[in-house]
């Protein structure tokens, strides 16, 4: 198959959504928003849906798998799934691939490895940024590398906390002493699945017990008390550019940015731009980019910071390399902000996942 060498030549592009993660409804809303654009911009869509147990689902609209309104195409055994997909799509002769999904078993390396094993360009970051950008905890690792501020946090694996909860616990009293907001969360998810902010001694276990259903290692963090939470998003490959920093609050009763103030109408605010200065905007900019690097990012991502309201201090919290993708989500604002619409940023990312595959074929196979 002829893949194309640049988005002039691009047809026909298989959107991937749904998932058997956490986030499967949040990929689900953002897949209908990249279908409707890529439609919009006259390609040929060739949809995908996976579902919450891992049946690939062909000719699938996103809508359809909302209406529980799907039918099974593929046999349902997990592990040939990934080989009839790769055999559909070289045989469909899709051009690109977008894989709109969220979470484990799509923005975690896996379905980059298939996508790299059947050669096939794909929109996004590759293997290893999806892969570190996943688990919290190896991300840590790399942006500390990088000289980048984070909050004091302790990893803790599941089976140590099955283990030796009462060592555990005394860890945790170590490190963090009295403070009190603690977040404790799933190493390797998102949308706020599974996070919890700990005001009392007595939630701890709780919240680890919460965090632990999601994952086998777990996260807990320095809460910044009253943090403000700001945005920024990066697009590109070898010279990635940041949008504007944008902020979110959230109303009413929560205290964070949990998964209802996400993706419930009038249970968060986005201000896009951030009320801040420039100096900290420019800072902000510098760093979102400086992360990505760090990474080794390619195609999107969004760095999220936390900013201390009584110190002035920032600090990087996470990199999410596919986020909410939906027109209205934080980082198509932040572009529309900049002057690019949502069908402009699509665009863009479709000719930059032509970019990388045509840099890596490049490499000299023997």
């Amino acid at each position: 198959m002829n893949h194309p060498r640049s988005v002039s030549d691009i047809h026909s592009v298989a959107v991937l959504f749904g998932g058997r993660s956490g986030e499967h409804d949040v990929s689900l809303l953002s897949a209908r928003s990249v279908i409707q654009a890529l439609t919009a911009l006259n390609y040929h869509v060739y949809p995908i849906g996976i579902a919450r147990d891992g049946t690939w689902l062909p000719g699938v609209h996103p809508d359809a798998m909302r209406e529980g309104i799907v039918q099974v195409h593929l046999p349902a055994r997990p592990e040939r799934h990934m080989l009839d997909l790769a055999e559909a799509l070289l045989l469909s002769e899709v051009d690109v691939v977008f894989p709109v999904l969220h979470g484990p078993y799509g923005e975690d390396g896996t379905v980059q490895g298939l996508l790299e094993m059947a050669g096939l360009p794909y929109v996004g970051c590759g293997v290893l940024a999806s892969a570190v950008a996943m688990d919290k905890a190896m991300a840590k690792v790399l942006l500390a590398a990088a000289g980048l501020p984070q909050v004091p946090y302790l990893v803790v694996r599941r089976h140590r906390w099955r283990q030796a909860r009462a060592d555990v616990l005394q860890e945790i009293e170590g490190r963090f002493g009295t403070h009190r907001p603690l977040f404790v969360k799933p190493a390797n998810l998102g949308s706020s699945v599974g996070v919890s902010r700990v005001d009392a001694d007595d939630d701890i276990a709780a919240a680890i017990d919460l965090a632990a259903a999601y994952d086998r290692k777990v996260i807990v963090e320095y809460g910044v008390p009253n943090a403000r939470e700001i945005e920024v998003s990066v697009l590109g490959n070898d010279e990635p550019r940041a949008s504007v920093a944008g902020e979110i609050r959230p109303l009413g009763e929560h205290t964070f940015y949990d998964y209802v103030a996400k993706y419930t109408d009038g249970h968060s605010e986005l201000l896009v731009p951030a009320p801040i200065d420039e100096a900290l905007m420019n800072r902000l900019r510098e760093m979102a980019v400086q992360a990505f690097r760090a990474i080794d990012g390619s195609g999107l991502a969004r760095v999220d910071f936390l900013l201390d309201p009584r110190t002035g201090e920032v600090f990087l919290n996470e990199l999410n390399t596919m986020p909410g993708f939906t027109h209205l989500s934080m980082y198509a604002r932040l572009w529309e902000a900049e002057g690019m619409q949502y069908t402009d940023v699509v665009q863009r990312l479709l000719e930059l996942a032509i970019e990388r595959h045509a840099e890596k074929m490049e490499n000299r196979v023997e």
